[in-house]
């Protein structure tokens, strides 16, 4: 029992990294109905920028801050320059999604590049060593830190998507696109910051992810796409859902490497992804799209 519960809160903070990644996908995917696969890479850029920053002897702070802002504009800048011309000339769904992948090529050079290819410590304010004990659970003060950072961005988030007429104008965009127009909500503007925040939602996961890997250019790799699963077994159209399917696949990962093997945790996870998407195809939390006219 007591292996099981540590499990089950390893499992919750590194699951907590995947929902942030799965909200930045679900968010991009209702507002434009495209699944961008430079997300990763963003991250990366971002995650990479505050590393030049630390080096440089800026706080931790400041650094993350910045990187946050370089995620958003990197994200920002890509749908104003590429995706709204290439949508003018009525550009099909997936050779949008096909410029994602080559925005997350571009990304890939620069950061090796200018950052190198060798795997690199990145310096974090929180240690992976120092572990404080909590009944019969022992948590890191990385883990913690993770954990606490992921609720606290997932709780700001949903202030600011329920509780605020930015929020207000994004759900109205995501659910139809020409009756926001209609109202007068600047639509570009909403979604152009839609992927922003997406953009910072990685970002802070990569942050987080970064101490506890090497960092290197491609150390969102796996991360994205367990982010990318997640998203499917919540509901690609559902907020909610990418936060319960990254907590699932955490825990499921976490739970399947102490009792099984760390070797078909993986495979397990997307086991279960297969089996739910199987009884019920749009997530556990989605629901059917529809396209409204």
């Amino acid at each position: 029992m007591d292996n099981f519960l540590q499990y089950l809160v390893s499992g919750l903070s590194i699951g907590s990294l995947y929902s942030l990644v799965a909200i930045g996908l679900v968010v991009i995917y209702r507002s434009n109905r495209i699944l961008n696969f430079a997300h990763g890479d963003v991250t990366t850029a971002g995650t990479f920028f505050a590393f030049f920053m630390l080096s440089s002897n800026f706080s931790f702070a400041v650094s993350a801050v910045a990187a946050l802002v370089f995620g958003a504009l990197i994200a920002m800048a890509f749908y104003f320059c590429i995706l709204v011309p290439a949508q003018r000339r009525d550009a099909t769904q997936l050779g949008q999604i096909i410029l994602t992948v080559g925005l997350g090529l571009i990304l890939q050079g620069a950061v090796q590049y200018f950052g190198g290819t060798e795997p690199q410590s990145f310096p974090f304010p929180l240690s992976e060593y120092i572990v404080y004990k909590i009944g019969v659970v022992s948590l890191s003060q990385l883990s913690l830190g993770t954990l606490a950072a992921s609720l606290l961005s997932c709780f700001l988030f949903y202030l600011l998507v329920q509780k605020t007429r930015l929020g207000l104008a994004m759900r109205a965009t995501s659910e139809n696109l020409p009756a926001a127009q209609t109202l007068g909500i600047p639509t570009r503007r909403i979604l152009a910051i839609s992927w922003g925040l997406a953009a910072g939602l990685g970002v802070v996961a990569g942050l987080f992810l970064a101490p506890a890997l090497l960092l290197d250019p491609f150390f969102m790799l796996e991360p994205f796409l367990k982010g990318f699963a997640a998203a499917i077994l919540g509901g690609l159209n559902s907020l909610p859902g990418a936060i319960v399917g990254g907590l699932i696949l955490g825990v499921a990962e976490a739970l399947t490497g102490g009792f099984v093997s760390i070797a078909f945790k993986n495979s397990l996870a997307f086991i279960v992804i297969i089996l739910v998407l199987l009884v019920r195809p749009e997530g556990l939390l989605g629901e059917e799209f529809k396209e409204r006219v």
